[in-house]
């Protein structure tokens, strides 16, 4: 009778054991002041609760993400979570040139890392989750063509230069715009990632180019803030990467005639669960891009994409 109980006592311990087990994993995006990357953390820490559930397993996150871009803090985040014993890593790059020996030390040292967003192509890491750029700027560029008739002058709101997403997706956009004879594209312009900056840089480019009729922005920074379109509805055309509340209300009100939405809440869930399906399940993705469509919001089903944001984004 004494080798059951031995058997059961070994059974309950393995179970305990596995109930025991835990996992950090850290997360460093672009910035806390930028919207799609709150939603980010809302989807990462849902991440831990759901993989924690369904594995017995206990994962925690920890948010280390520079209140506005910075590379350099980036970086250092990461150092610090090797140091502090993180298992795995998820990162948005704003610089990939600054990030690539950080995330190759962070693997050398036996902690895997995902980015999510903006990649650093040339490093280490095992997985990249987000859109396809060079098509997402070709569908910014495609939507707002389509809008102006085929016709017209165009500025391109492209956010920070060195973010390597982003210089995908400008790519993209003058490559798109090659496509119809009747688009001239007056210029690229950068800013840095913050509403208020966007929005300036939106007004100061108007002053000085008023030919200007359409706007493909590679990012919706502007129309995270009120009243930054000073234009009347529908008088210039724009189209918009990202489809937060706040940007719903600029296509409510004519402003923007369409949004394509990155699933930014997915950014931080499937980075979480890439990493425990490597660190905890030993299994490796079945390719190194993980490719997240863009979902085209317009008047018609506004209502219906808003409801998502009561899950991405609780108040």
């Amino acid at each position: 009778m004494k080798f059951p109980i031995v058997c059961a006592l070994a059974v309950a311990a393995l179970v305990t054991h596995a109930a025991d087990k835990s996992y950090t994993i850290g997360v460093v995006a672009k910035s806390q002041s930028n919207p799609v990357f709150q939603a980010a953390r809302v989807g990462a820490e849902q991440a831990a609760r759901d993989l924690s559930k369904k594995y017995n397993i206990n994962i925690k996150i920890d948010w280390r993400t520079p209140n506005e871009e910075d590379a350099q803090k980036q970086a250092d985040a990461i150092e610090q979570f090797v140091l502090t014993g993180a298992n795995g890593i998820a990162v948005s790059c704003s610089d990939a040139n600054k990030l690539t020996d950080a995330i190759n030390g962070a693997v050398n040292n036996g902690v895997p890392v995902a980015t999510f967003d903006s990649d650093a192509p040339a490093s280490k890491r095992f997985v990249t989750f987000g859109v396809d750029d060079e098509k997402c700027g070709e569908e910014v560029m495609d939507g707002l063509a389509k809008i102006m008739g085929g016709k017209g002058v165009v500025a391109i709101l492209a956010g920070n230069q060195t973010a390597p997403n982003l210089q995908k997706r400008v790519v993209g956009a003058k490559k798109a715009a090659k496509k119809y004879p009747g688009i001239t594209v007056k210029g690229t312009y950068y800013h840095k990632e913050t509403p208020q900056d966007a929005a300036a840089k939106v007004e100061q480019v108007m002053e000085a180019n008023p030919d200007i009729t359409g706007w493909a922005m590679i990012g919706g920074w502007p129309l995270f803030t009120d009243n930054a379109l000073k234009w009347e509805p529908g008088t210039i055309k724009c189209v918009s990467v990202d489809a937060l509340p706040a940007e719903l209300a600029y296509l409510r009100s004519g402003h923007v005639q369409l949004l394509l939405a990155q699933q930014c809440y997915e950014w931080g869930y499937r980075s979480v669960e890439h990493l425990i399906n490597k660190i905890h399940l030993h299994k490796d993705p079945t390719s190194v891009r993980d490719v997240s469509p863009l979902v085209p919001v317009t008047k018609a089903n506004l209502d219906d994409f808003a409801k998502k944001w009561d899950k991405w984004l609780p108040k």
